[in-house]
């Protein structure tokens, strides 16, 4: 493969502060890498060369001070165009309106990233506002997985699947309000993490309160599930600006989970949620990683997911969701002086404006007392997780899709509504605020399929065990596509 551009972010960091990797080198690596090969995806919107070189000058110079940056000296980093900020940089929210619209301030995650040694080599694509599954904008284009180009990197955080799994950078960042994690996470072959609300602080403005109803969060992305509890490590923690911030355990680094023994984990199983229509060769390619967990020691369980149908919980999710999305643009009216959907309209996906024309249509008393269905899907994810580490599941119904198909209306044989909902098995979970890992379960037909491992609120250590104990069972660092240096 392509060298140091698929190193993980643990090796480089620690070769960079041992003096034995320069940082300015390996940026340079990077940035070159995304010169000959980023149109192949089109993962970035913003590559900030110049800032970047500059930053990772400063850490340079820092180690040869004798000082230590911190636990991401000198990585290469990419932060998704939403949910994160960098002052001075340009903030499109994945939308052409906002092309030339710059950041005022720096974000508390992006402050973290930067204050542990970190180097942000650009922003990467999303759909306007992250509010589909397929990453695709007017401002850009589409984003393709680097498995084949003709489809797409899964949205809504598309531009940093792509990225990592390109060699592109080597850790990444996503939001996920109903899978933008764990979607493209699934379709291109990396590792991703929803964590529970408020582990990961998200300073909003100007309303601070405003993501939990579906619970929206941040979090990181990674081609290992060590990177990812590295990543974990650097971003958890309260601050004042969040309200629903909570503080870390007294447990320590998330990064020794991974070394638990498989024999010392018990999960739960369900091919299906027992809601889902799942492609064969899904299910089949889940199944095979779940055996292989078997075969490692892991003891593993079929587990029933009980409570309310999935009509009802779609109408739910999509009633909360909408109305999200449509607070969001409201603010942004109010923030920049704009009405945004009668004044841009030709700078819209057609997807985007009927979102928000739906989240405004709902009334508020509906839109509150629909939390009563959340809290009996709550217990009864509670209920399957009872007795075990985590609960494992595919992450998607078929492999990816292509850029310009519409979303299923049948799979396995069954008649679906073509909506995200039934394609993606992800959104429950933003329901219940429950921590989701995901990582590659295998390839099949030459793409990459996900698996989700769910945890108990706040107890990434469990999720992160697994994940560590699948990638060693089955490995997929040898996975992603060749594509030259």
């Amino acid at each position: 493969m392509a060298g140091s551009t698929f190193a993980s972010a643990t090796d480089l960091a620690a070769a960079v502060r041992a003096g034995e990797r320069s940082p300015v080198e390996l940026l340079e690596t990077h940035l070159d890498r995304i010169d000959r090969r980023g149109d192949r995806t089109n993962s970035f919107i913003t590559v900030l060369a110049d800032e970047a070189s500059e930053r990772a000058r400063e850490v340079e110079a820092a180690v040869e001070r004798g000082e230590d940056p911190g636990r991401l000296c000198g990585v290469p980093i990419a932060i998704k165009d939403l949910g994160y900020a960098k002052a001075g940089v340009r903030l499109t929210y994945g939308m052409r309106p906002f092309a030339e619209n710059v950041a005022d301030r720096t974000t508390v995650a992006v402050e973290r990233l930067e204050n542990a040694g970190a180097v942000v080599l650009g922003t990467t694509n999303t759909p306007a506002l992250g509010h589909t599954v397929r990453t695709y904008n007017e401002l850009v284009g589409p984003t393709a997985t680097p498995f084949d180009p003709e489809r797409n990197a899964g949205g809504s955080s598309g531009g940093s699947a792509a990225a990592l799994a390109d060699g592109l950078c080597t850790l990444a960042t996503g939001s996920d309000v109903g899978g933008s994690l764990r979607t493209p996470a699934a379709c291109c072959g990396v590792a991703s993490l929803k964590p529970s609300f408020g582990l990961i602080p998200r300073d909003a403005r100007p309303d601070a309160f405003r993501a939990h109803t579906p619970f929206g969060v941040l979090g990181p992305m990674a081609r290992t599930v060590g990177d990812l509890a590295l990543a974990l490590d650097v971003l958890a923690g309260p601050d004042d600006a969040d309200p629903y911030s909570v503080p870390r355990s007294d447990e320590g680094s998330y990064t020794g989970v991974t070394d638990r023994s498989a024999d010392d984990l018990d999960v739960g199983y369900s091919p299906d949620l027992d809601r889902f229509a799942v492609e064969p060769v899904v299910r089949e390619t889940v199944g095979d990683a779940v055996d292989d967990l078997a075969s490692a020691g892991t003891a593993v369980d079929r587990v029933a997911v009980g409570g309310p149908e999935k009509s009802e919980l779609a109408h739910a999710y999509g009633t909360q969701a909408t109305v999200l999305f449509a607070t969001n643009v409201r603010e942004m009216n109010d923030e920049f002086g704009m009405d945004l959907l009668n004044d841009h309209a030709d700078d819209l996906a057609d997807s985007f404006v009927e979102t928000v024309r739906m989240g405004r249509g709902h009334d508020a008393l509906d839109y509150t007392t629909l939390d009563t269905v959340r809290t009996r899907l709550y217990d009864a994810v509670e209920e399957a997780l009872e007795g075990y580490d985590a609960l494992i599941c595919p992450a998607l119904a078929t492999l990816p899709l292509t850029h310009d198909e519409p979303l299923p209306t049948e799979i396995d044989g069954e008649s679906v509504s073509g909506l995200p909902m039934d394609w993606a098995l992800s959104w429950l979970f933003n329901m219940t605020g429950h921590p989701v890992v995901t990582v590659p379960a295998g390839i099949a037909d030459g793409l990459p399929v996900g698996i989700q491992i769910v945890a108990r609120r706040y107890d990434e250590r469990s999720a992160l065990s697994v994940a560590a104990t699948l990638e060693e069972a089955r490995p997929w660092a040898d996975t992603y596509p060749e594509l030259g240096d």
